[in-house]
């Protein structure tokens, strides 16, 4: 989709309006839904703090709902277009057949412990880098990761913002 301004998303029907903002948040449309009554929106971050609040707002369930939207990192999913690409940009496209089985092997300690994929915002990480979190996450708590798992969405949610909106 070509980009657009704040002011035109705040004209936008409100089918539209979710439409242009669902691939923000991965496979929630409920997200864009719920956030679209609060406009008109001043600027980008506006916007993004009020999908944030969205989310810190929804119930538990919704929460992890969130979270198990998000594709594990090498997975064999289909990825959709936005997450493609975020992979891709953090080195994740071309792996060792060594280096997919660790990531095979993370994602399946981490999905065993918490029920929910590991959720990194890629572009703000390469590989290496992915690759020394999931040690080191896999100490935490499930509230603890739950909580770091939301706010890696809303830096991805932000980054994703900034592609649609100018």
């Amino acid at each position: 989709m070509a980009m657009v301004n704040v002011d035109q998303l705040n004209s936008l029907d409100r089918h539209e309006f979710v439409r242009v903002l669902t691939p923000v948040f991965e496979h929630s449309p409920w997200v864009a839904a719920r956030t679209e009554p609060k406009r008109p929106f001043a600027n980008r971050a506006e916007l993004h703090a009020a999908l944030c609040d969205t989310v810190m707002k929804a119930n538990d369930d919704e929460k992890l709902g969130l979270i198990r939207s998000h594709p594990d990192l090498v997975g064999k999913a289909t990825l959709t277009a936005e997450s493609q690409s975020e992979q891709a940009a953090a080195g994740l496209g071309n792996l060792s057949p060594a280096e997919v089985a660790q990531f095979q092997k993370h994602n399946a300690a981490y999905r065993e412990r918490f029920g929910f994929p590991f959720v990194i915002c890629a572009r703000e990480n390469k590989k290496d880098a992915i690759l020394a979190a999931f040690p080191r996450r896999l100490q935490n708590s499930r509230e603890q990761e739950i909580e770091i798992a939301l706010g890696e969405i809303f830096k991805i949610a932000e980054l994703r913002l900034r592609d649609l909106i100018v």
